[in-house]
This record gives structure tokens, C-alpha cells and sequence, in this order.
């Protein structure tokens, strides 16, 4: 599915004759908003076993529109570009290997251009470059942390007819990778689907989901996985009190050589009184020895440690233990908000119960009005996995 075929298709089911919200060229300027996304980002990557310490100094900014409605239709466009003004580390295209990795290369794309139709009731109508988000991003999401963000080139249909229920079925020809454009891995194509159907109950949000990923510059990690998921928050004597629980069975699909069997499972709970909370869980990811659980498509700087020494997993597995620590004030002084994290990791390999090491991560955030500042730190201690690894980031964001 190309972008231009995309914008052509909505184009022509926008001018289907419907009761519609705007009638006039003028209605959509006049309600246009313009989009202004700018971050700058120092990250510092100390890694032993490579002699030099990376420090990336990046801008990364995003510019577009997303116009009003005409025959209930709006147009998002929005261009990326990522600027390195201090380049000195590994960004997996610029050659510079005697530095860490640090996964944010230059570059000047489109971003997001999508078409949204909300002709049909209860239905919402999503064609072109989007960002998907789904559940906890664990499978799908926009990797929102690196400069250059992950999106879709995809037809969305959303269904929310029925209360309480929300039926969201994609299909994907195109993923849009971090590691951009130059990249020889910076998109995957091929037809990937996914059904994510979920319905809220008292106890909490019940999901059942399915994703067939068809990768062509990654055929190993083509897959079918099917699972459920259920997560919730309520409150008892002053305290917030939250859950979520995952299960998931993993094969290979599509042009995948290997045959294989993986499981998945997650457990999470939290508690929040005033200003403090508290969280805790477990993550499993199982690995046969030739092949582990994967979520190639998924934000996974999210999970198992902000040192990111878990994007792929290893073929024995995974088993993260975890704790968080946080504390959040709004107001705070003269910000709308302040927000400290601190939490730790154990890691172990799901098979064979290996020791591969531990991480303590540390995070500090004030926000005013569209301005966030953030200073953040993984510290990640290796046993029988990977090696000691320290990275330390300072970001300023304005957004609107």
C-alpha cells in the first residue's frame, strides 16, 4: 500500500454524499491546527568493551497540520527531520562503530500522512502513514522514546457501536522503522494484520488479540501471536489500586523458516496513596534455545530495562523482575508537574535459568505549559549477558 494510493482511496470514499460536519474549503482552513513537535536530546552511552563513550546531541522536530472536517474526513500530514549536532556515536548508518549504538540517525522523512473518515457511525476509518498504539505497546506501538518514531502504512477501522466494546482491526504494508531511511533495515513491508478486541468490565478491560507480522527484511521474526489480556484501576479507602495481566502463544508465520513454539506471560500490580506509588511485576518472554519470543513491532524501550539490552530476545528466554518506585506532584512550585521514578530490574533466562544481569533506571520530569524537561539514567550491570552498560539523557520538549 503506497501513500499515494492510500490519500487517492479515502479522497474518494470522503466524497461519498453523507451528512457531514464541514461543507466548505473555508470551514477546513479556518479549522485547521497546526502540529509543532521539537525535542533536544543529549544522550551519553559509557559500554564496556568499546573504548570510546558515545554522546549523541540531537534535534528532532515535527511540523505538519491536521486540517478540520469535509464530508465527516480530516488530513493529517506531518514531516520529520532528525539533526545530529554532535555525532559522535554509532548511529547504524553513519560507519562510526568505534562508538556505542545510539539509534538515532539523521534524517528528513514524512513522517505521518493519513486520511480519517468518520462516516459510518461508530466507526472510525484511519488510511495512510499513521502511528499505532495499541494496549500497552507491547506488540504494537510507535517507539515514541527515539527521535525518529516507528509508524504504519496501513488501513485502520476502528468499531465502537457497541458499548462497551471497541473492535480495531488493521492491515499493514509497510513498517516505518527508527533507524530510517538509509537504513538496509530501516522498513519492513509485507502483509501484516492484527485484531485487537477488547471489552471493559467491571473488574477491568478484557482484550483478546491476534497479529500475523509477514516481515521480508526479517523473515525469523514473521509470527502469529494470539493472546489475551485483561487490566484494571480502582480505588479502596484512598488508594488507587491497579493491575494487569497478559497470556500469549507465539508460532511462526509467513515466509518464517524456523518451527517453533513460544509462550508469554506478564503480571503487574500497583498501588498509589497521595503522591507516592508503588509497582511490581513479571515478565516472561520463553525461548527454546533457537528462538525467543519476539515483538519486533512493539515500543520496547518500555520494557525490561530503559539500557536496552533486551530488544531482541535471547534464544533461552527472558524472565524480568521488577520493581518501581514514584512520586508526582501537581502543581509543583512554579511547574504544572514534577515526577521522580526509580526502579530495578532482575534478569534471568527463562530456560536454563542463567543469570544475565541486573539494571537500577532513574528518571526526573518537570513539565510547564508545552515545555517538559527530563533527566534520565539506566545503569545495567551484566553477569552471563551482554556487558556493563551506562547511559545518561537530559531532554527538552516543546509540543503542541
Amino acid at each position: 500500500m503506497h501513500i499515494a494510493a492510500s490519500v487517492a482511496a479515502i479522497a474518494i470514499l470522503a466524497h461519498t454524499p453523507v451528512a457531514a460536519e464541514g461543507t466548505s474549503l473555508e470551514q477546513i482552513v479556518t479549522s485547521t491546527k497546526p502540529i509543532i513537535d521539537l525535542r533536544l536530546r543529549s544522550e551519553t552511552v559509557r559500554q564496556t568493551g568499546i573504548a570510546q563513550d558515545a554522546h549523541a546531541f540531537t534535534l528532532r522536530g515535527r511540523l505538519g497540520f491536521e486540517t478540520g472536517k469535509l464530508w465527516d474526513t480530516q488530513l493529517l500530514a506531518e514531516a520529520e527531520l532528525v539533526w545530529p549536532i554532535d555525532a559522535d556515536y554509532n548511529s547504524t548508518v553513519n560507519g562510526k562503530t568505534q562508538y556505542p549504538i545510539v539509534a538515532d540517525p539523521e534524517d528528513y522523512a514524512l513522517n505521518r500522512l493519513q486520511l480519517t473518515n468518520t462516516s459510518i457511525p461508530g466507526t472510525t476509518l484511519v488510511l495512510g502513514r499513521q502511528r499505532m498504539n495499541l494496549d500497552d505497546q507491547r506488540f504494537i506501538g510507535s517507539v515514541g522514546w527515539r527521535q525518529n518514531e516507528q509508524t504504519f502504512d496501513a488501513l485502520r477501522v476502528t468499531n465502537r457501536s457497541i458499548h462497551n466494546l471497541t473492535v480495531d482491526l488493521a492491515y499493514i504494508d509497510r513498517v516505518n522503522r527508527v533507524f530510517g531511511e538509509n537504513s538496509p533495515v530501516g522498513a519492513y513491508q509485507g502483509s501484516t494484520f492484527f485484531a485487537n478486541i477488547s471489552y471493559q468490565t467491571a473488574p477491568g478491560k478484557l482484550t483478546a488479540f491476534a497479529y500475523l507480522l509477514d516481515l521480508n527484511k526479517a523473515p525469523t521474526d514473521s509470527s502469529s501471536t494470539v493472546g489475551l489480556r485483561i487490566a484494571g484501576e480502582h480505588a479502596f479507602k484512598g488508594i488507587k489500586y491497579g493491575y494487569a495481566a497478559a497470556y500469549a502463544t507465539q508460532r511462526e508465520y509467513a515466509d518464517n523458516p524456523l518451527n517453533y513454539r513460544d509462550d508469554y506471560f506478564a503480571i503487574e500490580l500497583a498501588a498509589t496513596l497521595r503522591e507516592f506509588s508503588l509497582k511490581g511485576g513479571i515478565e516472561v518472554l520463553e525461548g527454546n534455545g533457537i528462538k525467543g519470543f519476539t515483538a519486533p513491532l512493539g515500543t520496547l524501550h518500555i520494557f525490561q530495562g530503559w539500557a536496552d539490552k533486551f530488544l531482541a530476545t535471547p534464544v533461552n528466554g527472558i524472565d524480568d523482575r521488577y520493581l518501581a518506585l514514584g512520586y508526582a506532584k501537581k502543581p509543583f512550585g512554579l511547574f504544572d508537574s514534577f515526577g521522580l521514578i526509580a526502579s530495578g530490574h532482575k534478569f534471568k533466562s527463562q530456560r536454563l535459568s542463567i543469570d544475565y544481569g541486573s539494571e537500577f533506571d532513574f528518571q526526573a520530569q518537570l513539565k510547564r505549559g508545552k515545555y517538559t524537561l527530563l533527566l534520565k539514567y539506566a545503569d545495567y550491570s551484566a553477569d552471563a549477558f551482554a556487558t556493563d552498560t551506562r547511559k545518561v539523557w537530559v531532554q527538552l520538549e516543546y509540543s503542541r
